[in-house]
This record gives C-alpha cells, sequence and structure tokens, in this order.
C-alpha cells in the first residue's frame, strides 16, 4: 500500500492527522490549479478550500483507478468552473482589436520564456480564453468536452483556444 493511500484510507476513516498531511501535500498543486482558471490568488485560495471540502466528501467515491492527483484535480478544476459560471466569468470575449500577426520567430519567443512567466501570462488571459485554454492546453480535454463542460460549440471552444495562443503570443512579443 502507498502512502497516498494509507492517507486516503486515514481520511476515509475521520482521522485528522491523516486529513492534514493530504491536504499539505496537495494544496500547493490545486492552489496552481486553481489560480490558473481564476487568475487572482485571494479568490484561487478561497476555491482551494472550497475544492477541499468536495473532495473531503467525495473520498469515498474514488476507487484507486489512475492517479489520485489526477481524480482531485478534476475536483478543483470543476470548482473553479462552479464558480466562474456562477460569476457569469465564461461569456466568450471576442475582443481581440490589438491582436498583431504572428511574426516569423514566434517559436524562439516562446522558447525563451520562463514557467513561471508563462503561468503568469496565463493568469492574465481573458476568462473565456483562459479558461479554454487551461481545459484543453493544460488538463487535456477535447473541445467536446469542454464545449459540453461549458454549454459553448466546439467550434465556439476552437476560436476561443486560437484566440487565446494569439493574446499570449502578443504578450511574449511585447515583452
Amino acid at each position: 500500500m502507498t502512502d497516498e493511500q494509507k492517507l486516503v484510507n486515514g481520511c476515509l476513516r475521520g482521522d485528522r492527522i491523516a486529513q492534514k498531511q493530504l491536504f499539505d501535500r496537495l494544496a500547493p498543486l490545486m492552489l496552481s490549479v486553481c489560480l490558473r482558471y481564476v487568475g487572482n490568488r485571494a479568490t484561487a485560495e478561497d476555491l482551494l478550500q472550497d475544492g477541499f471540502v468536495v473532495l473531503f466528501s467525495k473520498l469515498d467515491t474514488y476507487k484507486g483507478d489512475g492517479s489520485f492527483e489526477g481524480w482531485a484535480r478534476k475536483i478543483f478544476v470543476n470548482t473553479a468552473l462552479m464558480y466562474l459560471r456562477k460569476k457569469d466569468a465564461l461569456k466568450m470575449s471576442d475582443d481581440l482589436e490589438n491582436a498583431r500577426e504572428l511574426s516569423s520567430d514566434m517559436t524562439t519567443q516562446m522558447q525563451d520564456i520562463g514557467y513561471k512567466e508563462l503561468m503568469k501570462l496565463i493568469t492574465e488571459l481573458p476568462p473565456g480564453f483562459r479558461t479554454v485554454f487551461n481545459m484543453y492546453v493544460i488538463e487535456g480535454y477535447s473541445h467536446k468536452e469542454i464545449a459540453d463542460e461549458l454549454g459553448i460549440t466546439e467550434t465556439t471552444s476552437r476560436t476561443q483556444l486560437s484566440r487565446a495562443r494569439i493574446w499570449l503570443q502578443n504578450k511574449i512579443a511585447e515583452r
């Protein structure tokens, strides 16, 4: 039995120490997930707490299939998406007046940017772009899954992803 399985079993028995250890293990990872979706640290911290409430209440549904971290990540992504839906932040934005044509040396510019800087730029994406970008590029959802989850068309999902990429490339070119 792995340490993770022991922690999950301890949490299911109501062991507060196991719950704290599981929280401490997952919190940094899941905070970054929440932050990528909402772009605001205070809100992301609130969503982290909400996500853990859901995680602990649904822990008995984890059957050990696949990675526990992946199972938990889905909970936090869904928590962030529910928040965005409530705030009506998923209205898909078409405002790309400042989008420029992509330069031929964009690949070089992308290679020069660091992980932390890229993650910061992702949090600055407009909410609709950021949501689709996160779901497709980082979480690995298909456009059909994104469309179903967000109540949009697959074409809208593809368009938002394309625009998010253009937005990011323009921001990288400006630096």
